[in-house]
């Protein structure tokens, strides 16, 4: 097993440097741990190490994890594509949803969130770079949808999730993250109009390339691998 303290070390201080680059306060920005195909014994390390905020794809492995780790002062934020059949339990058992694509879906979550949790944190996903393969909103698509998910009662709609296409330069990576915090910035203008909460996060930034996120002002980065060490396949 990799050292997973020594690893949160290394990207914590990856993050502080990058904010201090451009002025901000590493204190604002979330290291988030993406613990998709990691077992609960690597999620306690690196809640040793001082992390309490995790990241899961596939729901069942998720769900199985959260019992396990039941008791702990743990948030659990969903990052994978969500379908409507998985909306119950994840609205059910976590904190955080970051790949929110379609209204259905936020009205599903809003419907099934019990009362007692409080409301479910929601960032709608951009497909930035307009990928075909990929799962998210358009640009032109994500302002209807802020409009009307901001008014769910059980929802807070928090911010903007995207994935950038990978093998971009340093530069191309900073104007993807530029062009999310822009949209962002859009859109809380005419959240502002209508009356209704602004958005302060911007859910962007993985191993790769949390530099050129934090640089420009994302609030949570998502991180797996440089933390927890190369991945083994998930079997099907």
């Amino acid at each position: 097993m990799p050292n997973i303290k020594n690893n949160i070390d290394h990207v914590s201080k990856r993050i502080e440097q990058s904010a201090q680059q451009c002025g901000r306060d590493p204190g604002e920005i979330l290291l988030l741990a993406v613990s998709k195909t990691r077992g609960a014994d690597e999620i306690r390390s690196a809640m040793q190490a001082g992390l309490t905020e995790f990241a899961e794809n596939y729901l069942q492995e998720a769900l199985d994890k959260i019992v396990q780790l039941r008791g702990e002062n743990l948030h659990w934020h969903f990052i994978g594509p969500l379908q409507s059949n998985k909306t119950r339990s994840v609205a059910e058992h976590f904190d955080w949803v970051h790949s929110v694509d379609r209204l259905k879906i936020a009205q599903r979550l809003n419907d099934q969130r019990p009362e007692h949790l409080g409301r479910l944190h929601i960032c709608l996903q951009v497909n930035i770079d307009n990928e075909p393969s990929k799962s998210g909103l358009s640009v032109d698509e994500v302002l209807p949808v802020a409009l009307e998910v901001a008014k769910l009662p059980q929802l807070q709609l928090r911010g903007l999730m995207a994935i950038p296409q990978a093998g971009k330069t340093f530069d191309e990576q900073q104007q993807a993250f530029r062009q999310l915090a822009q949209l962002r910035d859009q859109i809380n203008r005419s959240l502002l109009a209508e009356n209704l909460p602004q958005m302060d996060s911007l859910s962007m930034g993985m191993s790769d390339d949390l530099e050129a996120a934090v640089l420009q002002g994302s609030t949570i980065v998502r991180v797996g691998t440089d933390i927890f060490g190369q991945r083994e396949k998930r079997r099907a």
